[in-house]
């Protein structure tokens, strides 16, 4: 149940007990929340956990199956959805005016009240006055009188200045109609703010326009995203969602990544003390049962006397030792306490203990393909890095394939040398019966070529999975990536997110020499990508990353190749990706 007040005291943003569900999949289970009137909350997890989902249940454009959503904003609601819900022959004044949808439902209870001042008289009249005042004060207070100057202000901020306003939706790209939509959502200038990825499809530029306005904002924000920048630069409050949950994290992303790396610590030690706890109970069973067998056993009754009775007390002391110790044993084994996983690491089939293997791992000579890409000359040797840009449709992703060698050039040569990962920007297309272990172990142990196991088709072929399924699970439990739980459920009841990281699993469970990741921090968790870039630190291979992320391209500071309509426009070269922080 959504419950909210037309002329409340104050603002209220309380979720209780809500429980959402699609179906058989519970996407919100019992969420309980309170974000307080001028918080800035960044809502982050992966993709498919709930957040969108959580958005629209506070904008009360969804419902939940139990709880109840209180949201009370006397300033209004904005919501800027993933997708702008217009018709291609729509106008981009259409797209403002849905925007601006409760200003101007005011626009016009104000025109209707001052053309019934005139029909009013006496008491009557008093009334419609003060109703008219009221009126007037929220229509003052929203600034709607500069409504639609704003919105010019914010198009320019966001890079699509001078956008007529009779121009049909359908003759924009997609990231001008996300653009648009956001623009004139930050016009009606509401008391809260709901915002789902507004920064893709944003420039730097854009993006650094849209941290200013947002800290200033006079009211609430709760804006799902990915740009760990951002929530460094507008969050106070970070809500984490995921199986199911939201955990709410204090102090913005800085308290997140703490609360995190607390979280880890309390796990190993909550598993140190139940193996300390184990070790010292099963000593004392084997010490107590050492003990016992050096004890005389009972005599017989007939000779019965005081040597008998000590025999016997102090056998039935150690019995009863043993018989506890390794009842606790038992209870210990019963409900094992699981330790954090360990963290992400890429192993390099070619390095040794003095370092990466420096020979070539790719040469790309004269490289076309298409009008996509034309590339004279590129080599990367062990241990290199090196970071591609570009906009998009710059050809990124047709280099990473031709370097896969999924993608082969009409003109020039491409060598590769070692074993090579690639965690692609597209999604595999898992056939949905298949469950998660099996999509894991798909393909793997029986490739002898270099270039890595090839995933299942849409075909899917359950049989092609070498080794023994309990090693599969092992491993995959190993990676910390998936609970026990999660190992049989199918693909096709996953999320984005999961089946991503399914493809990282893959990744990382076998030794490679070459990587190379297409937009690798795309939806995963804010804490997962932090984990991964830490791994490629470490990673003592070669790594090709195509990245749109601005923190991993801060910290970035290997090679760098810039691509526009397929041709090399910059190139630079040599150092590590280096976090900090």
């Amino acid at each position: 149940m959504t419950t909210s007040s037309p002329t409340p005291a104050a603002s209220q943003l309380t979720l209780r007990n809500v429980t959402r569900r699609y179906g058989d999949r519970v996407v919100l289970d019992g969420v309980s929340f309170s974000v307080r009137p001028g918080e800035r909350a960044g809502v982050i997890g992966d993709n498919g956990a709930g957040k969108s989902t959580l958005l629209r249940l506070i904008a009360g454009q969804d419902r939940p199956d139990n709880g109840e959503s209180t949201v009370v904003a006397p300033g209004g609601v904005g919501h800027l959805a993933q997708s702008l819900e217009l018709p291609g022959r729509a106008t981009v004044q259409d797209a403002v005016d849905l925007a601006l949808a409760d200003l101007r439902a005011l626009e016009a209870r104000i025109r209707a009240s001052e053309a019934a001042l005139a029909e009013r008289s006496g008491p009557e009249l008093a009334a419609a006055l003060d109703a008219y005042a009221g009126l007037l004060a929220r229509y003052e207070a929203r600034g709607g009188h500069r409504a639609d100057a704003r919105v010019e202000l914010a198009l320019h901020g966001l890079g699509l200045p001078d956008l007529a306003r009779d121009r049909e939706l359908g003759t924009l790209s997609g990231g001008e109609r996300s653009r648009l939509a956001l623009a004139a959502t930050l016009a009606s200038r509401p008391e809260l703010l709901l915002l789902d990825e507004p920064t893709n499809d944003l420039d730097d530029r854009a993006v650094a326009w849209l941290e200013a306005r947002l800290r200033s904002h006079r009211g609430t924000v709760l804006a799902v995203t990915h740009d760990r920048v951002f929530l460094e630069r507008v969050a106070t409050t970070v809500l984490e969602v995921g199986e199911g949950r939201v955990t709410r994290h204090g102090n913005g992303y800085a308290g997140y990544l703490a609360a995190k790396a607390a979280e880890r610590r309390r796990r190993l030690q909550e598993y140190e003390d139940w193996r300390a706890e184990l070790d010292r109970n099963r000593r004392l069973a084997t010490v107590n049962t050492a003990r016992l067998e050096g004890i005389p056993r009972r005599l017989p009754f007939a000779v019965f006397g005081h040597g008998g009775f000590r025999a016997r007390g102090r056998g039935h002391g150690a019995m009863v030792r043993i018989r506890n110790a390794k009842e606790r044993v038992e209870r210990l084994t019963g409900s094992p306490v699981v330790p954090p996983p360990e963290p992400l690491v890429f192993a390099a089939r070619l390095a040794t203990a003095d370092g990466p293997d420096p020979r070539p791992v790719a040469e790309l000579a004269d490289v076309r393909v298409g009008d996509r890409l034309a590339v004279p000359s590129l080599r990367l040797g062990g241990g290199e890095r090196l970071l591609v840009t570009g906009p998009n449709g710059a050809g990124k992703t047709t280099l990473m394939r031709v370097l896969a060698g999924e993608l082969a050039p009409d003109e020039g040569s491409v060598r590769t040398r070692g074993r090579i990962g690639y965690l692609r920007q597209e999604e595999t297309p898992w056939p949905p019966g298949l469950t998660v272990l099996e999509a894991f172990a798909a393909g793997r142990g029986r490739d002898s070529t270099g270039r890595g196991a090839d995933p299942v088709g849409p075909g899917g072929d359950r049989a092609r999975a070498g080794g023994d399924a309990d090693e599969h699970a092992e491993h995959l439990l190993s990676l910390g990536l998936f609970g026990p739980a999660e190992l049989r459920l199918r693909v096709g009841e996953l999320s984005y997110g999961q089946r991503r990281r399914i493809e990282l699993a893959r990744l990382v469970a076998e030794p490679v020499d070459l990587v190379l990741l297409d937009e690798p921090t795309n939806h995963l968790s804010p804490a997962l990508v932090e984990e991964l870039e830490a791994a490629l630190t470490e990673f003592r291979g070669t790594v090709v990353v195509v990245s749109h992320d601005r923190r991993l391209r801060e910290r970035f500071s290997g090679g760098h190749l810039a691509l526009d309509a397929g041709r090399v426009t910059r190139r630079s070269g040599g150092a590590v990706l280096v976090p900090t922080g």
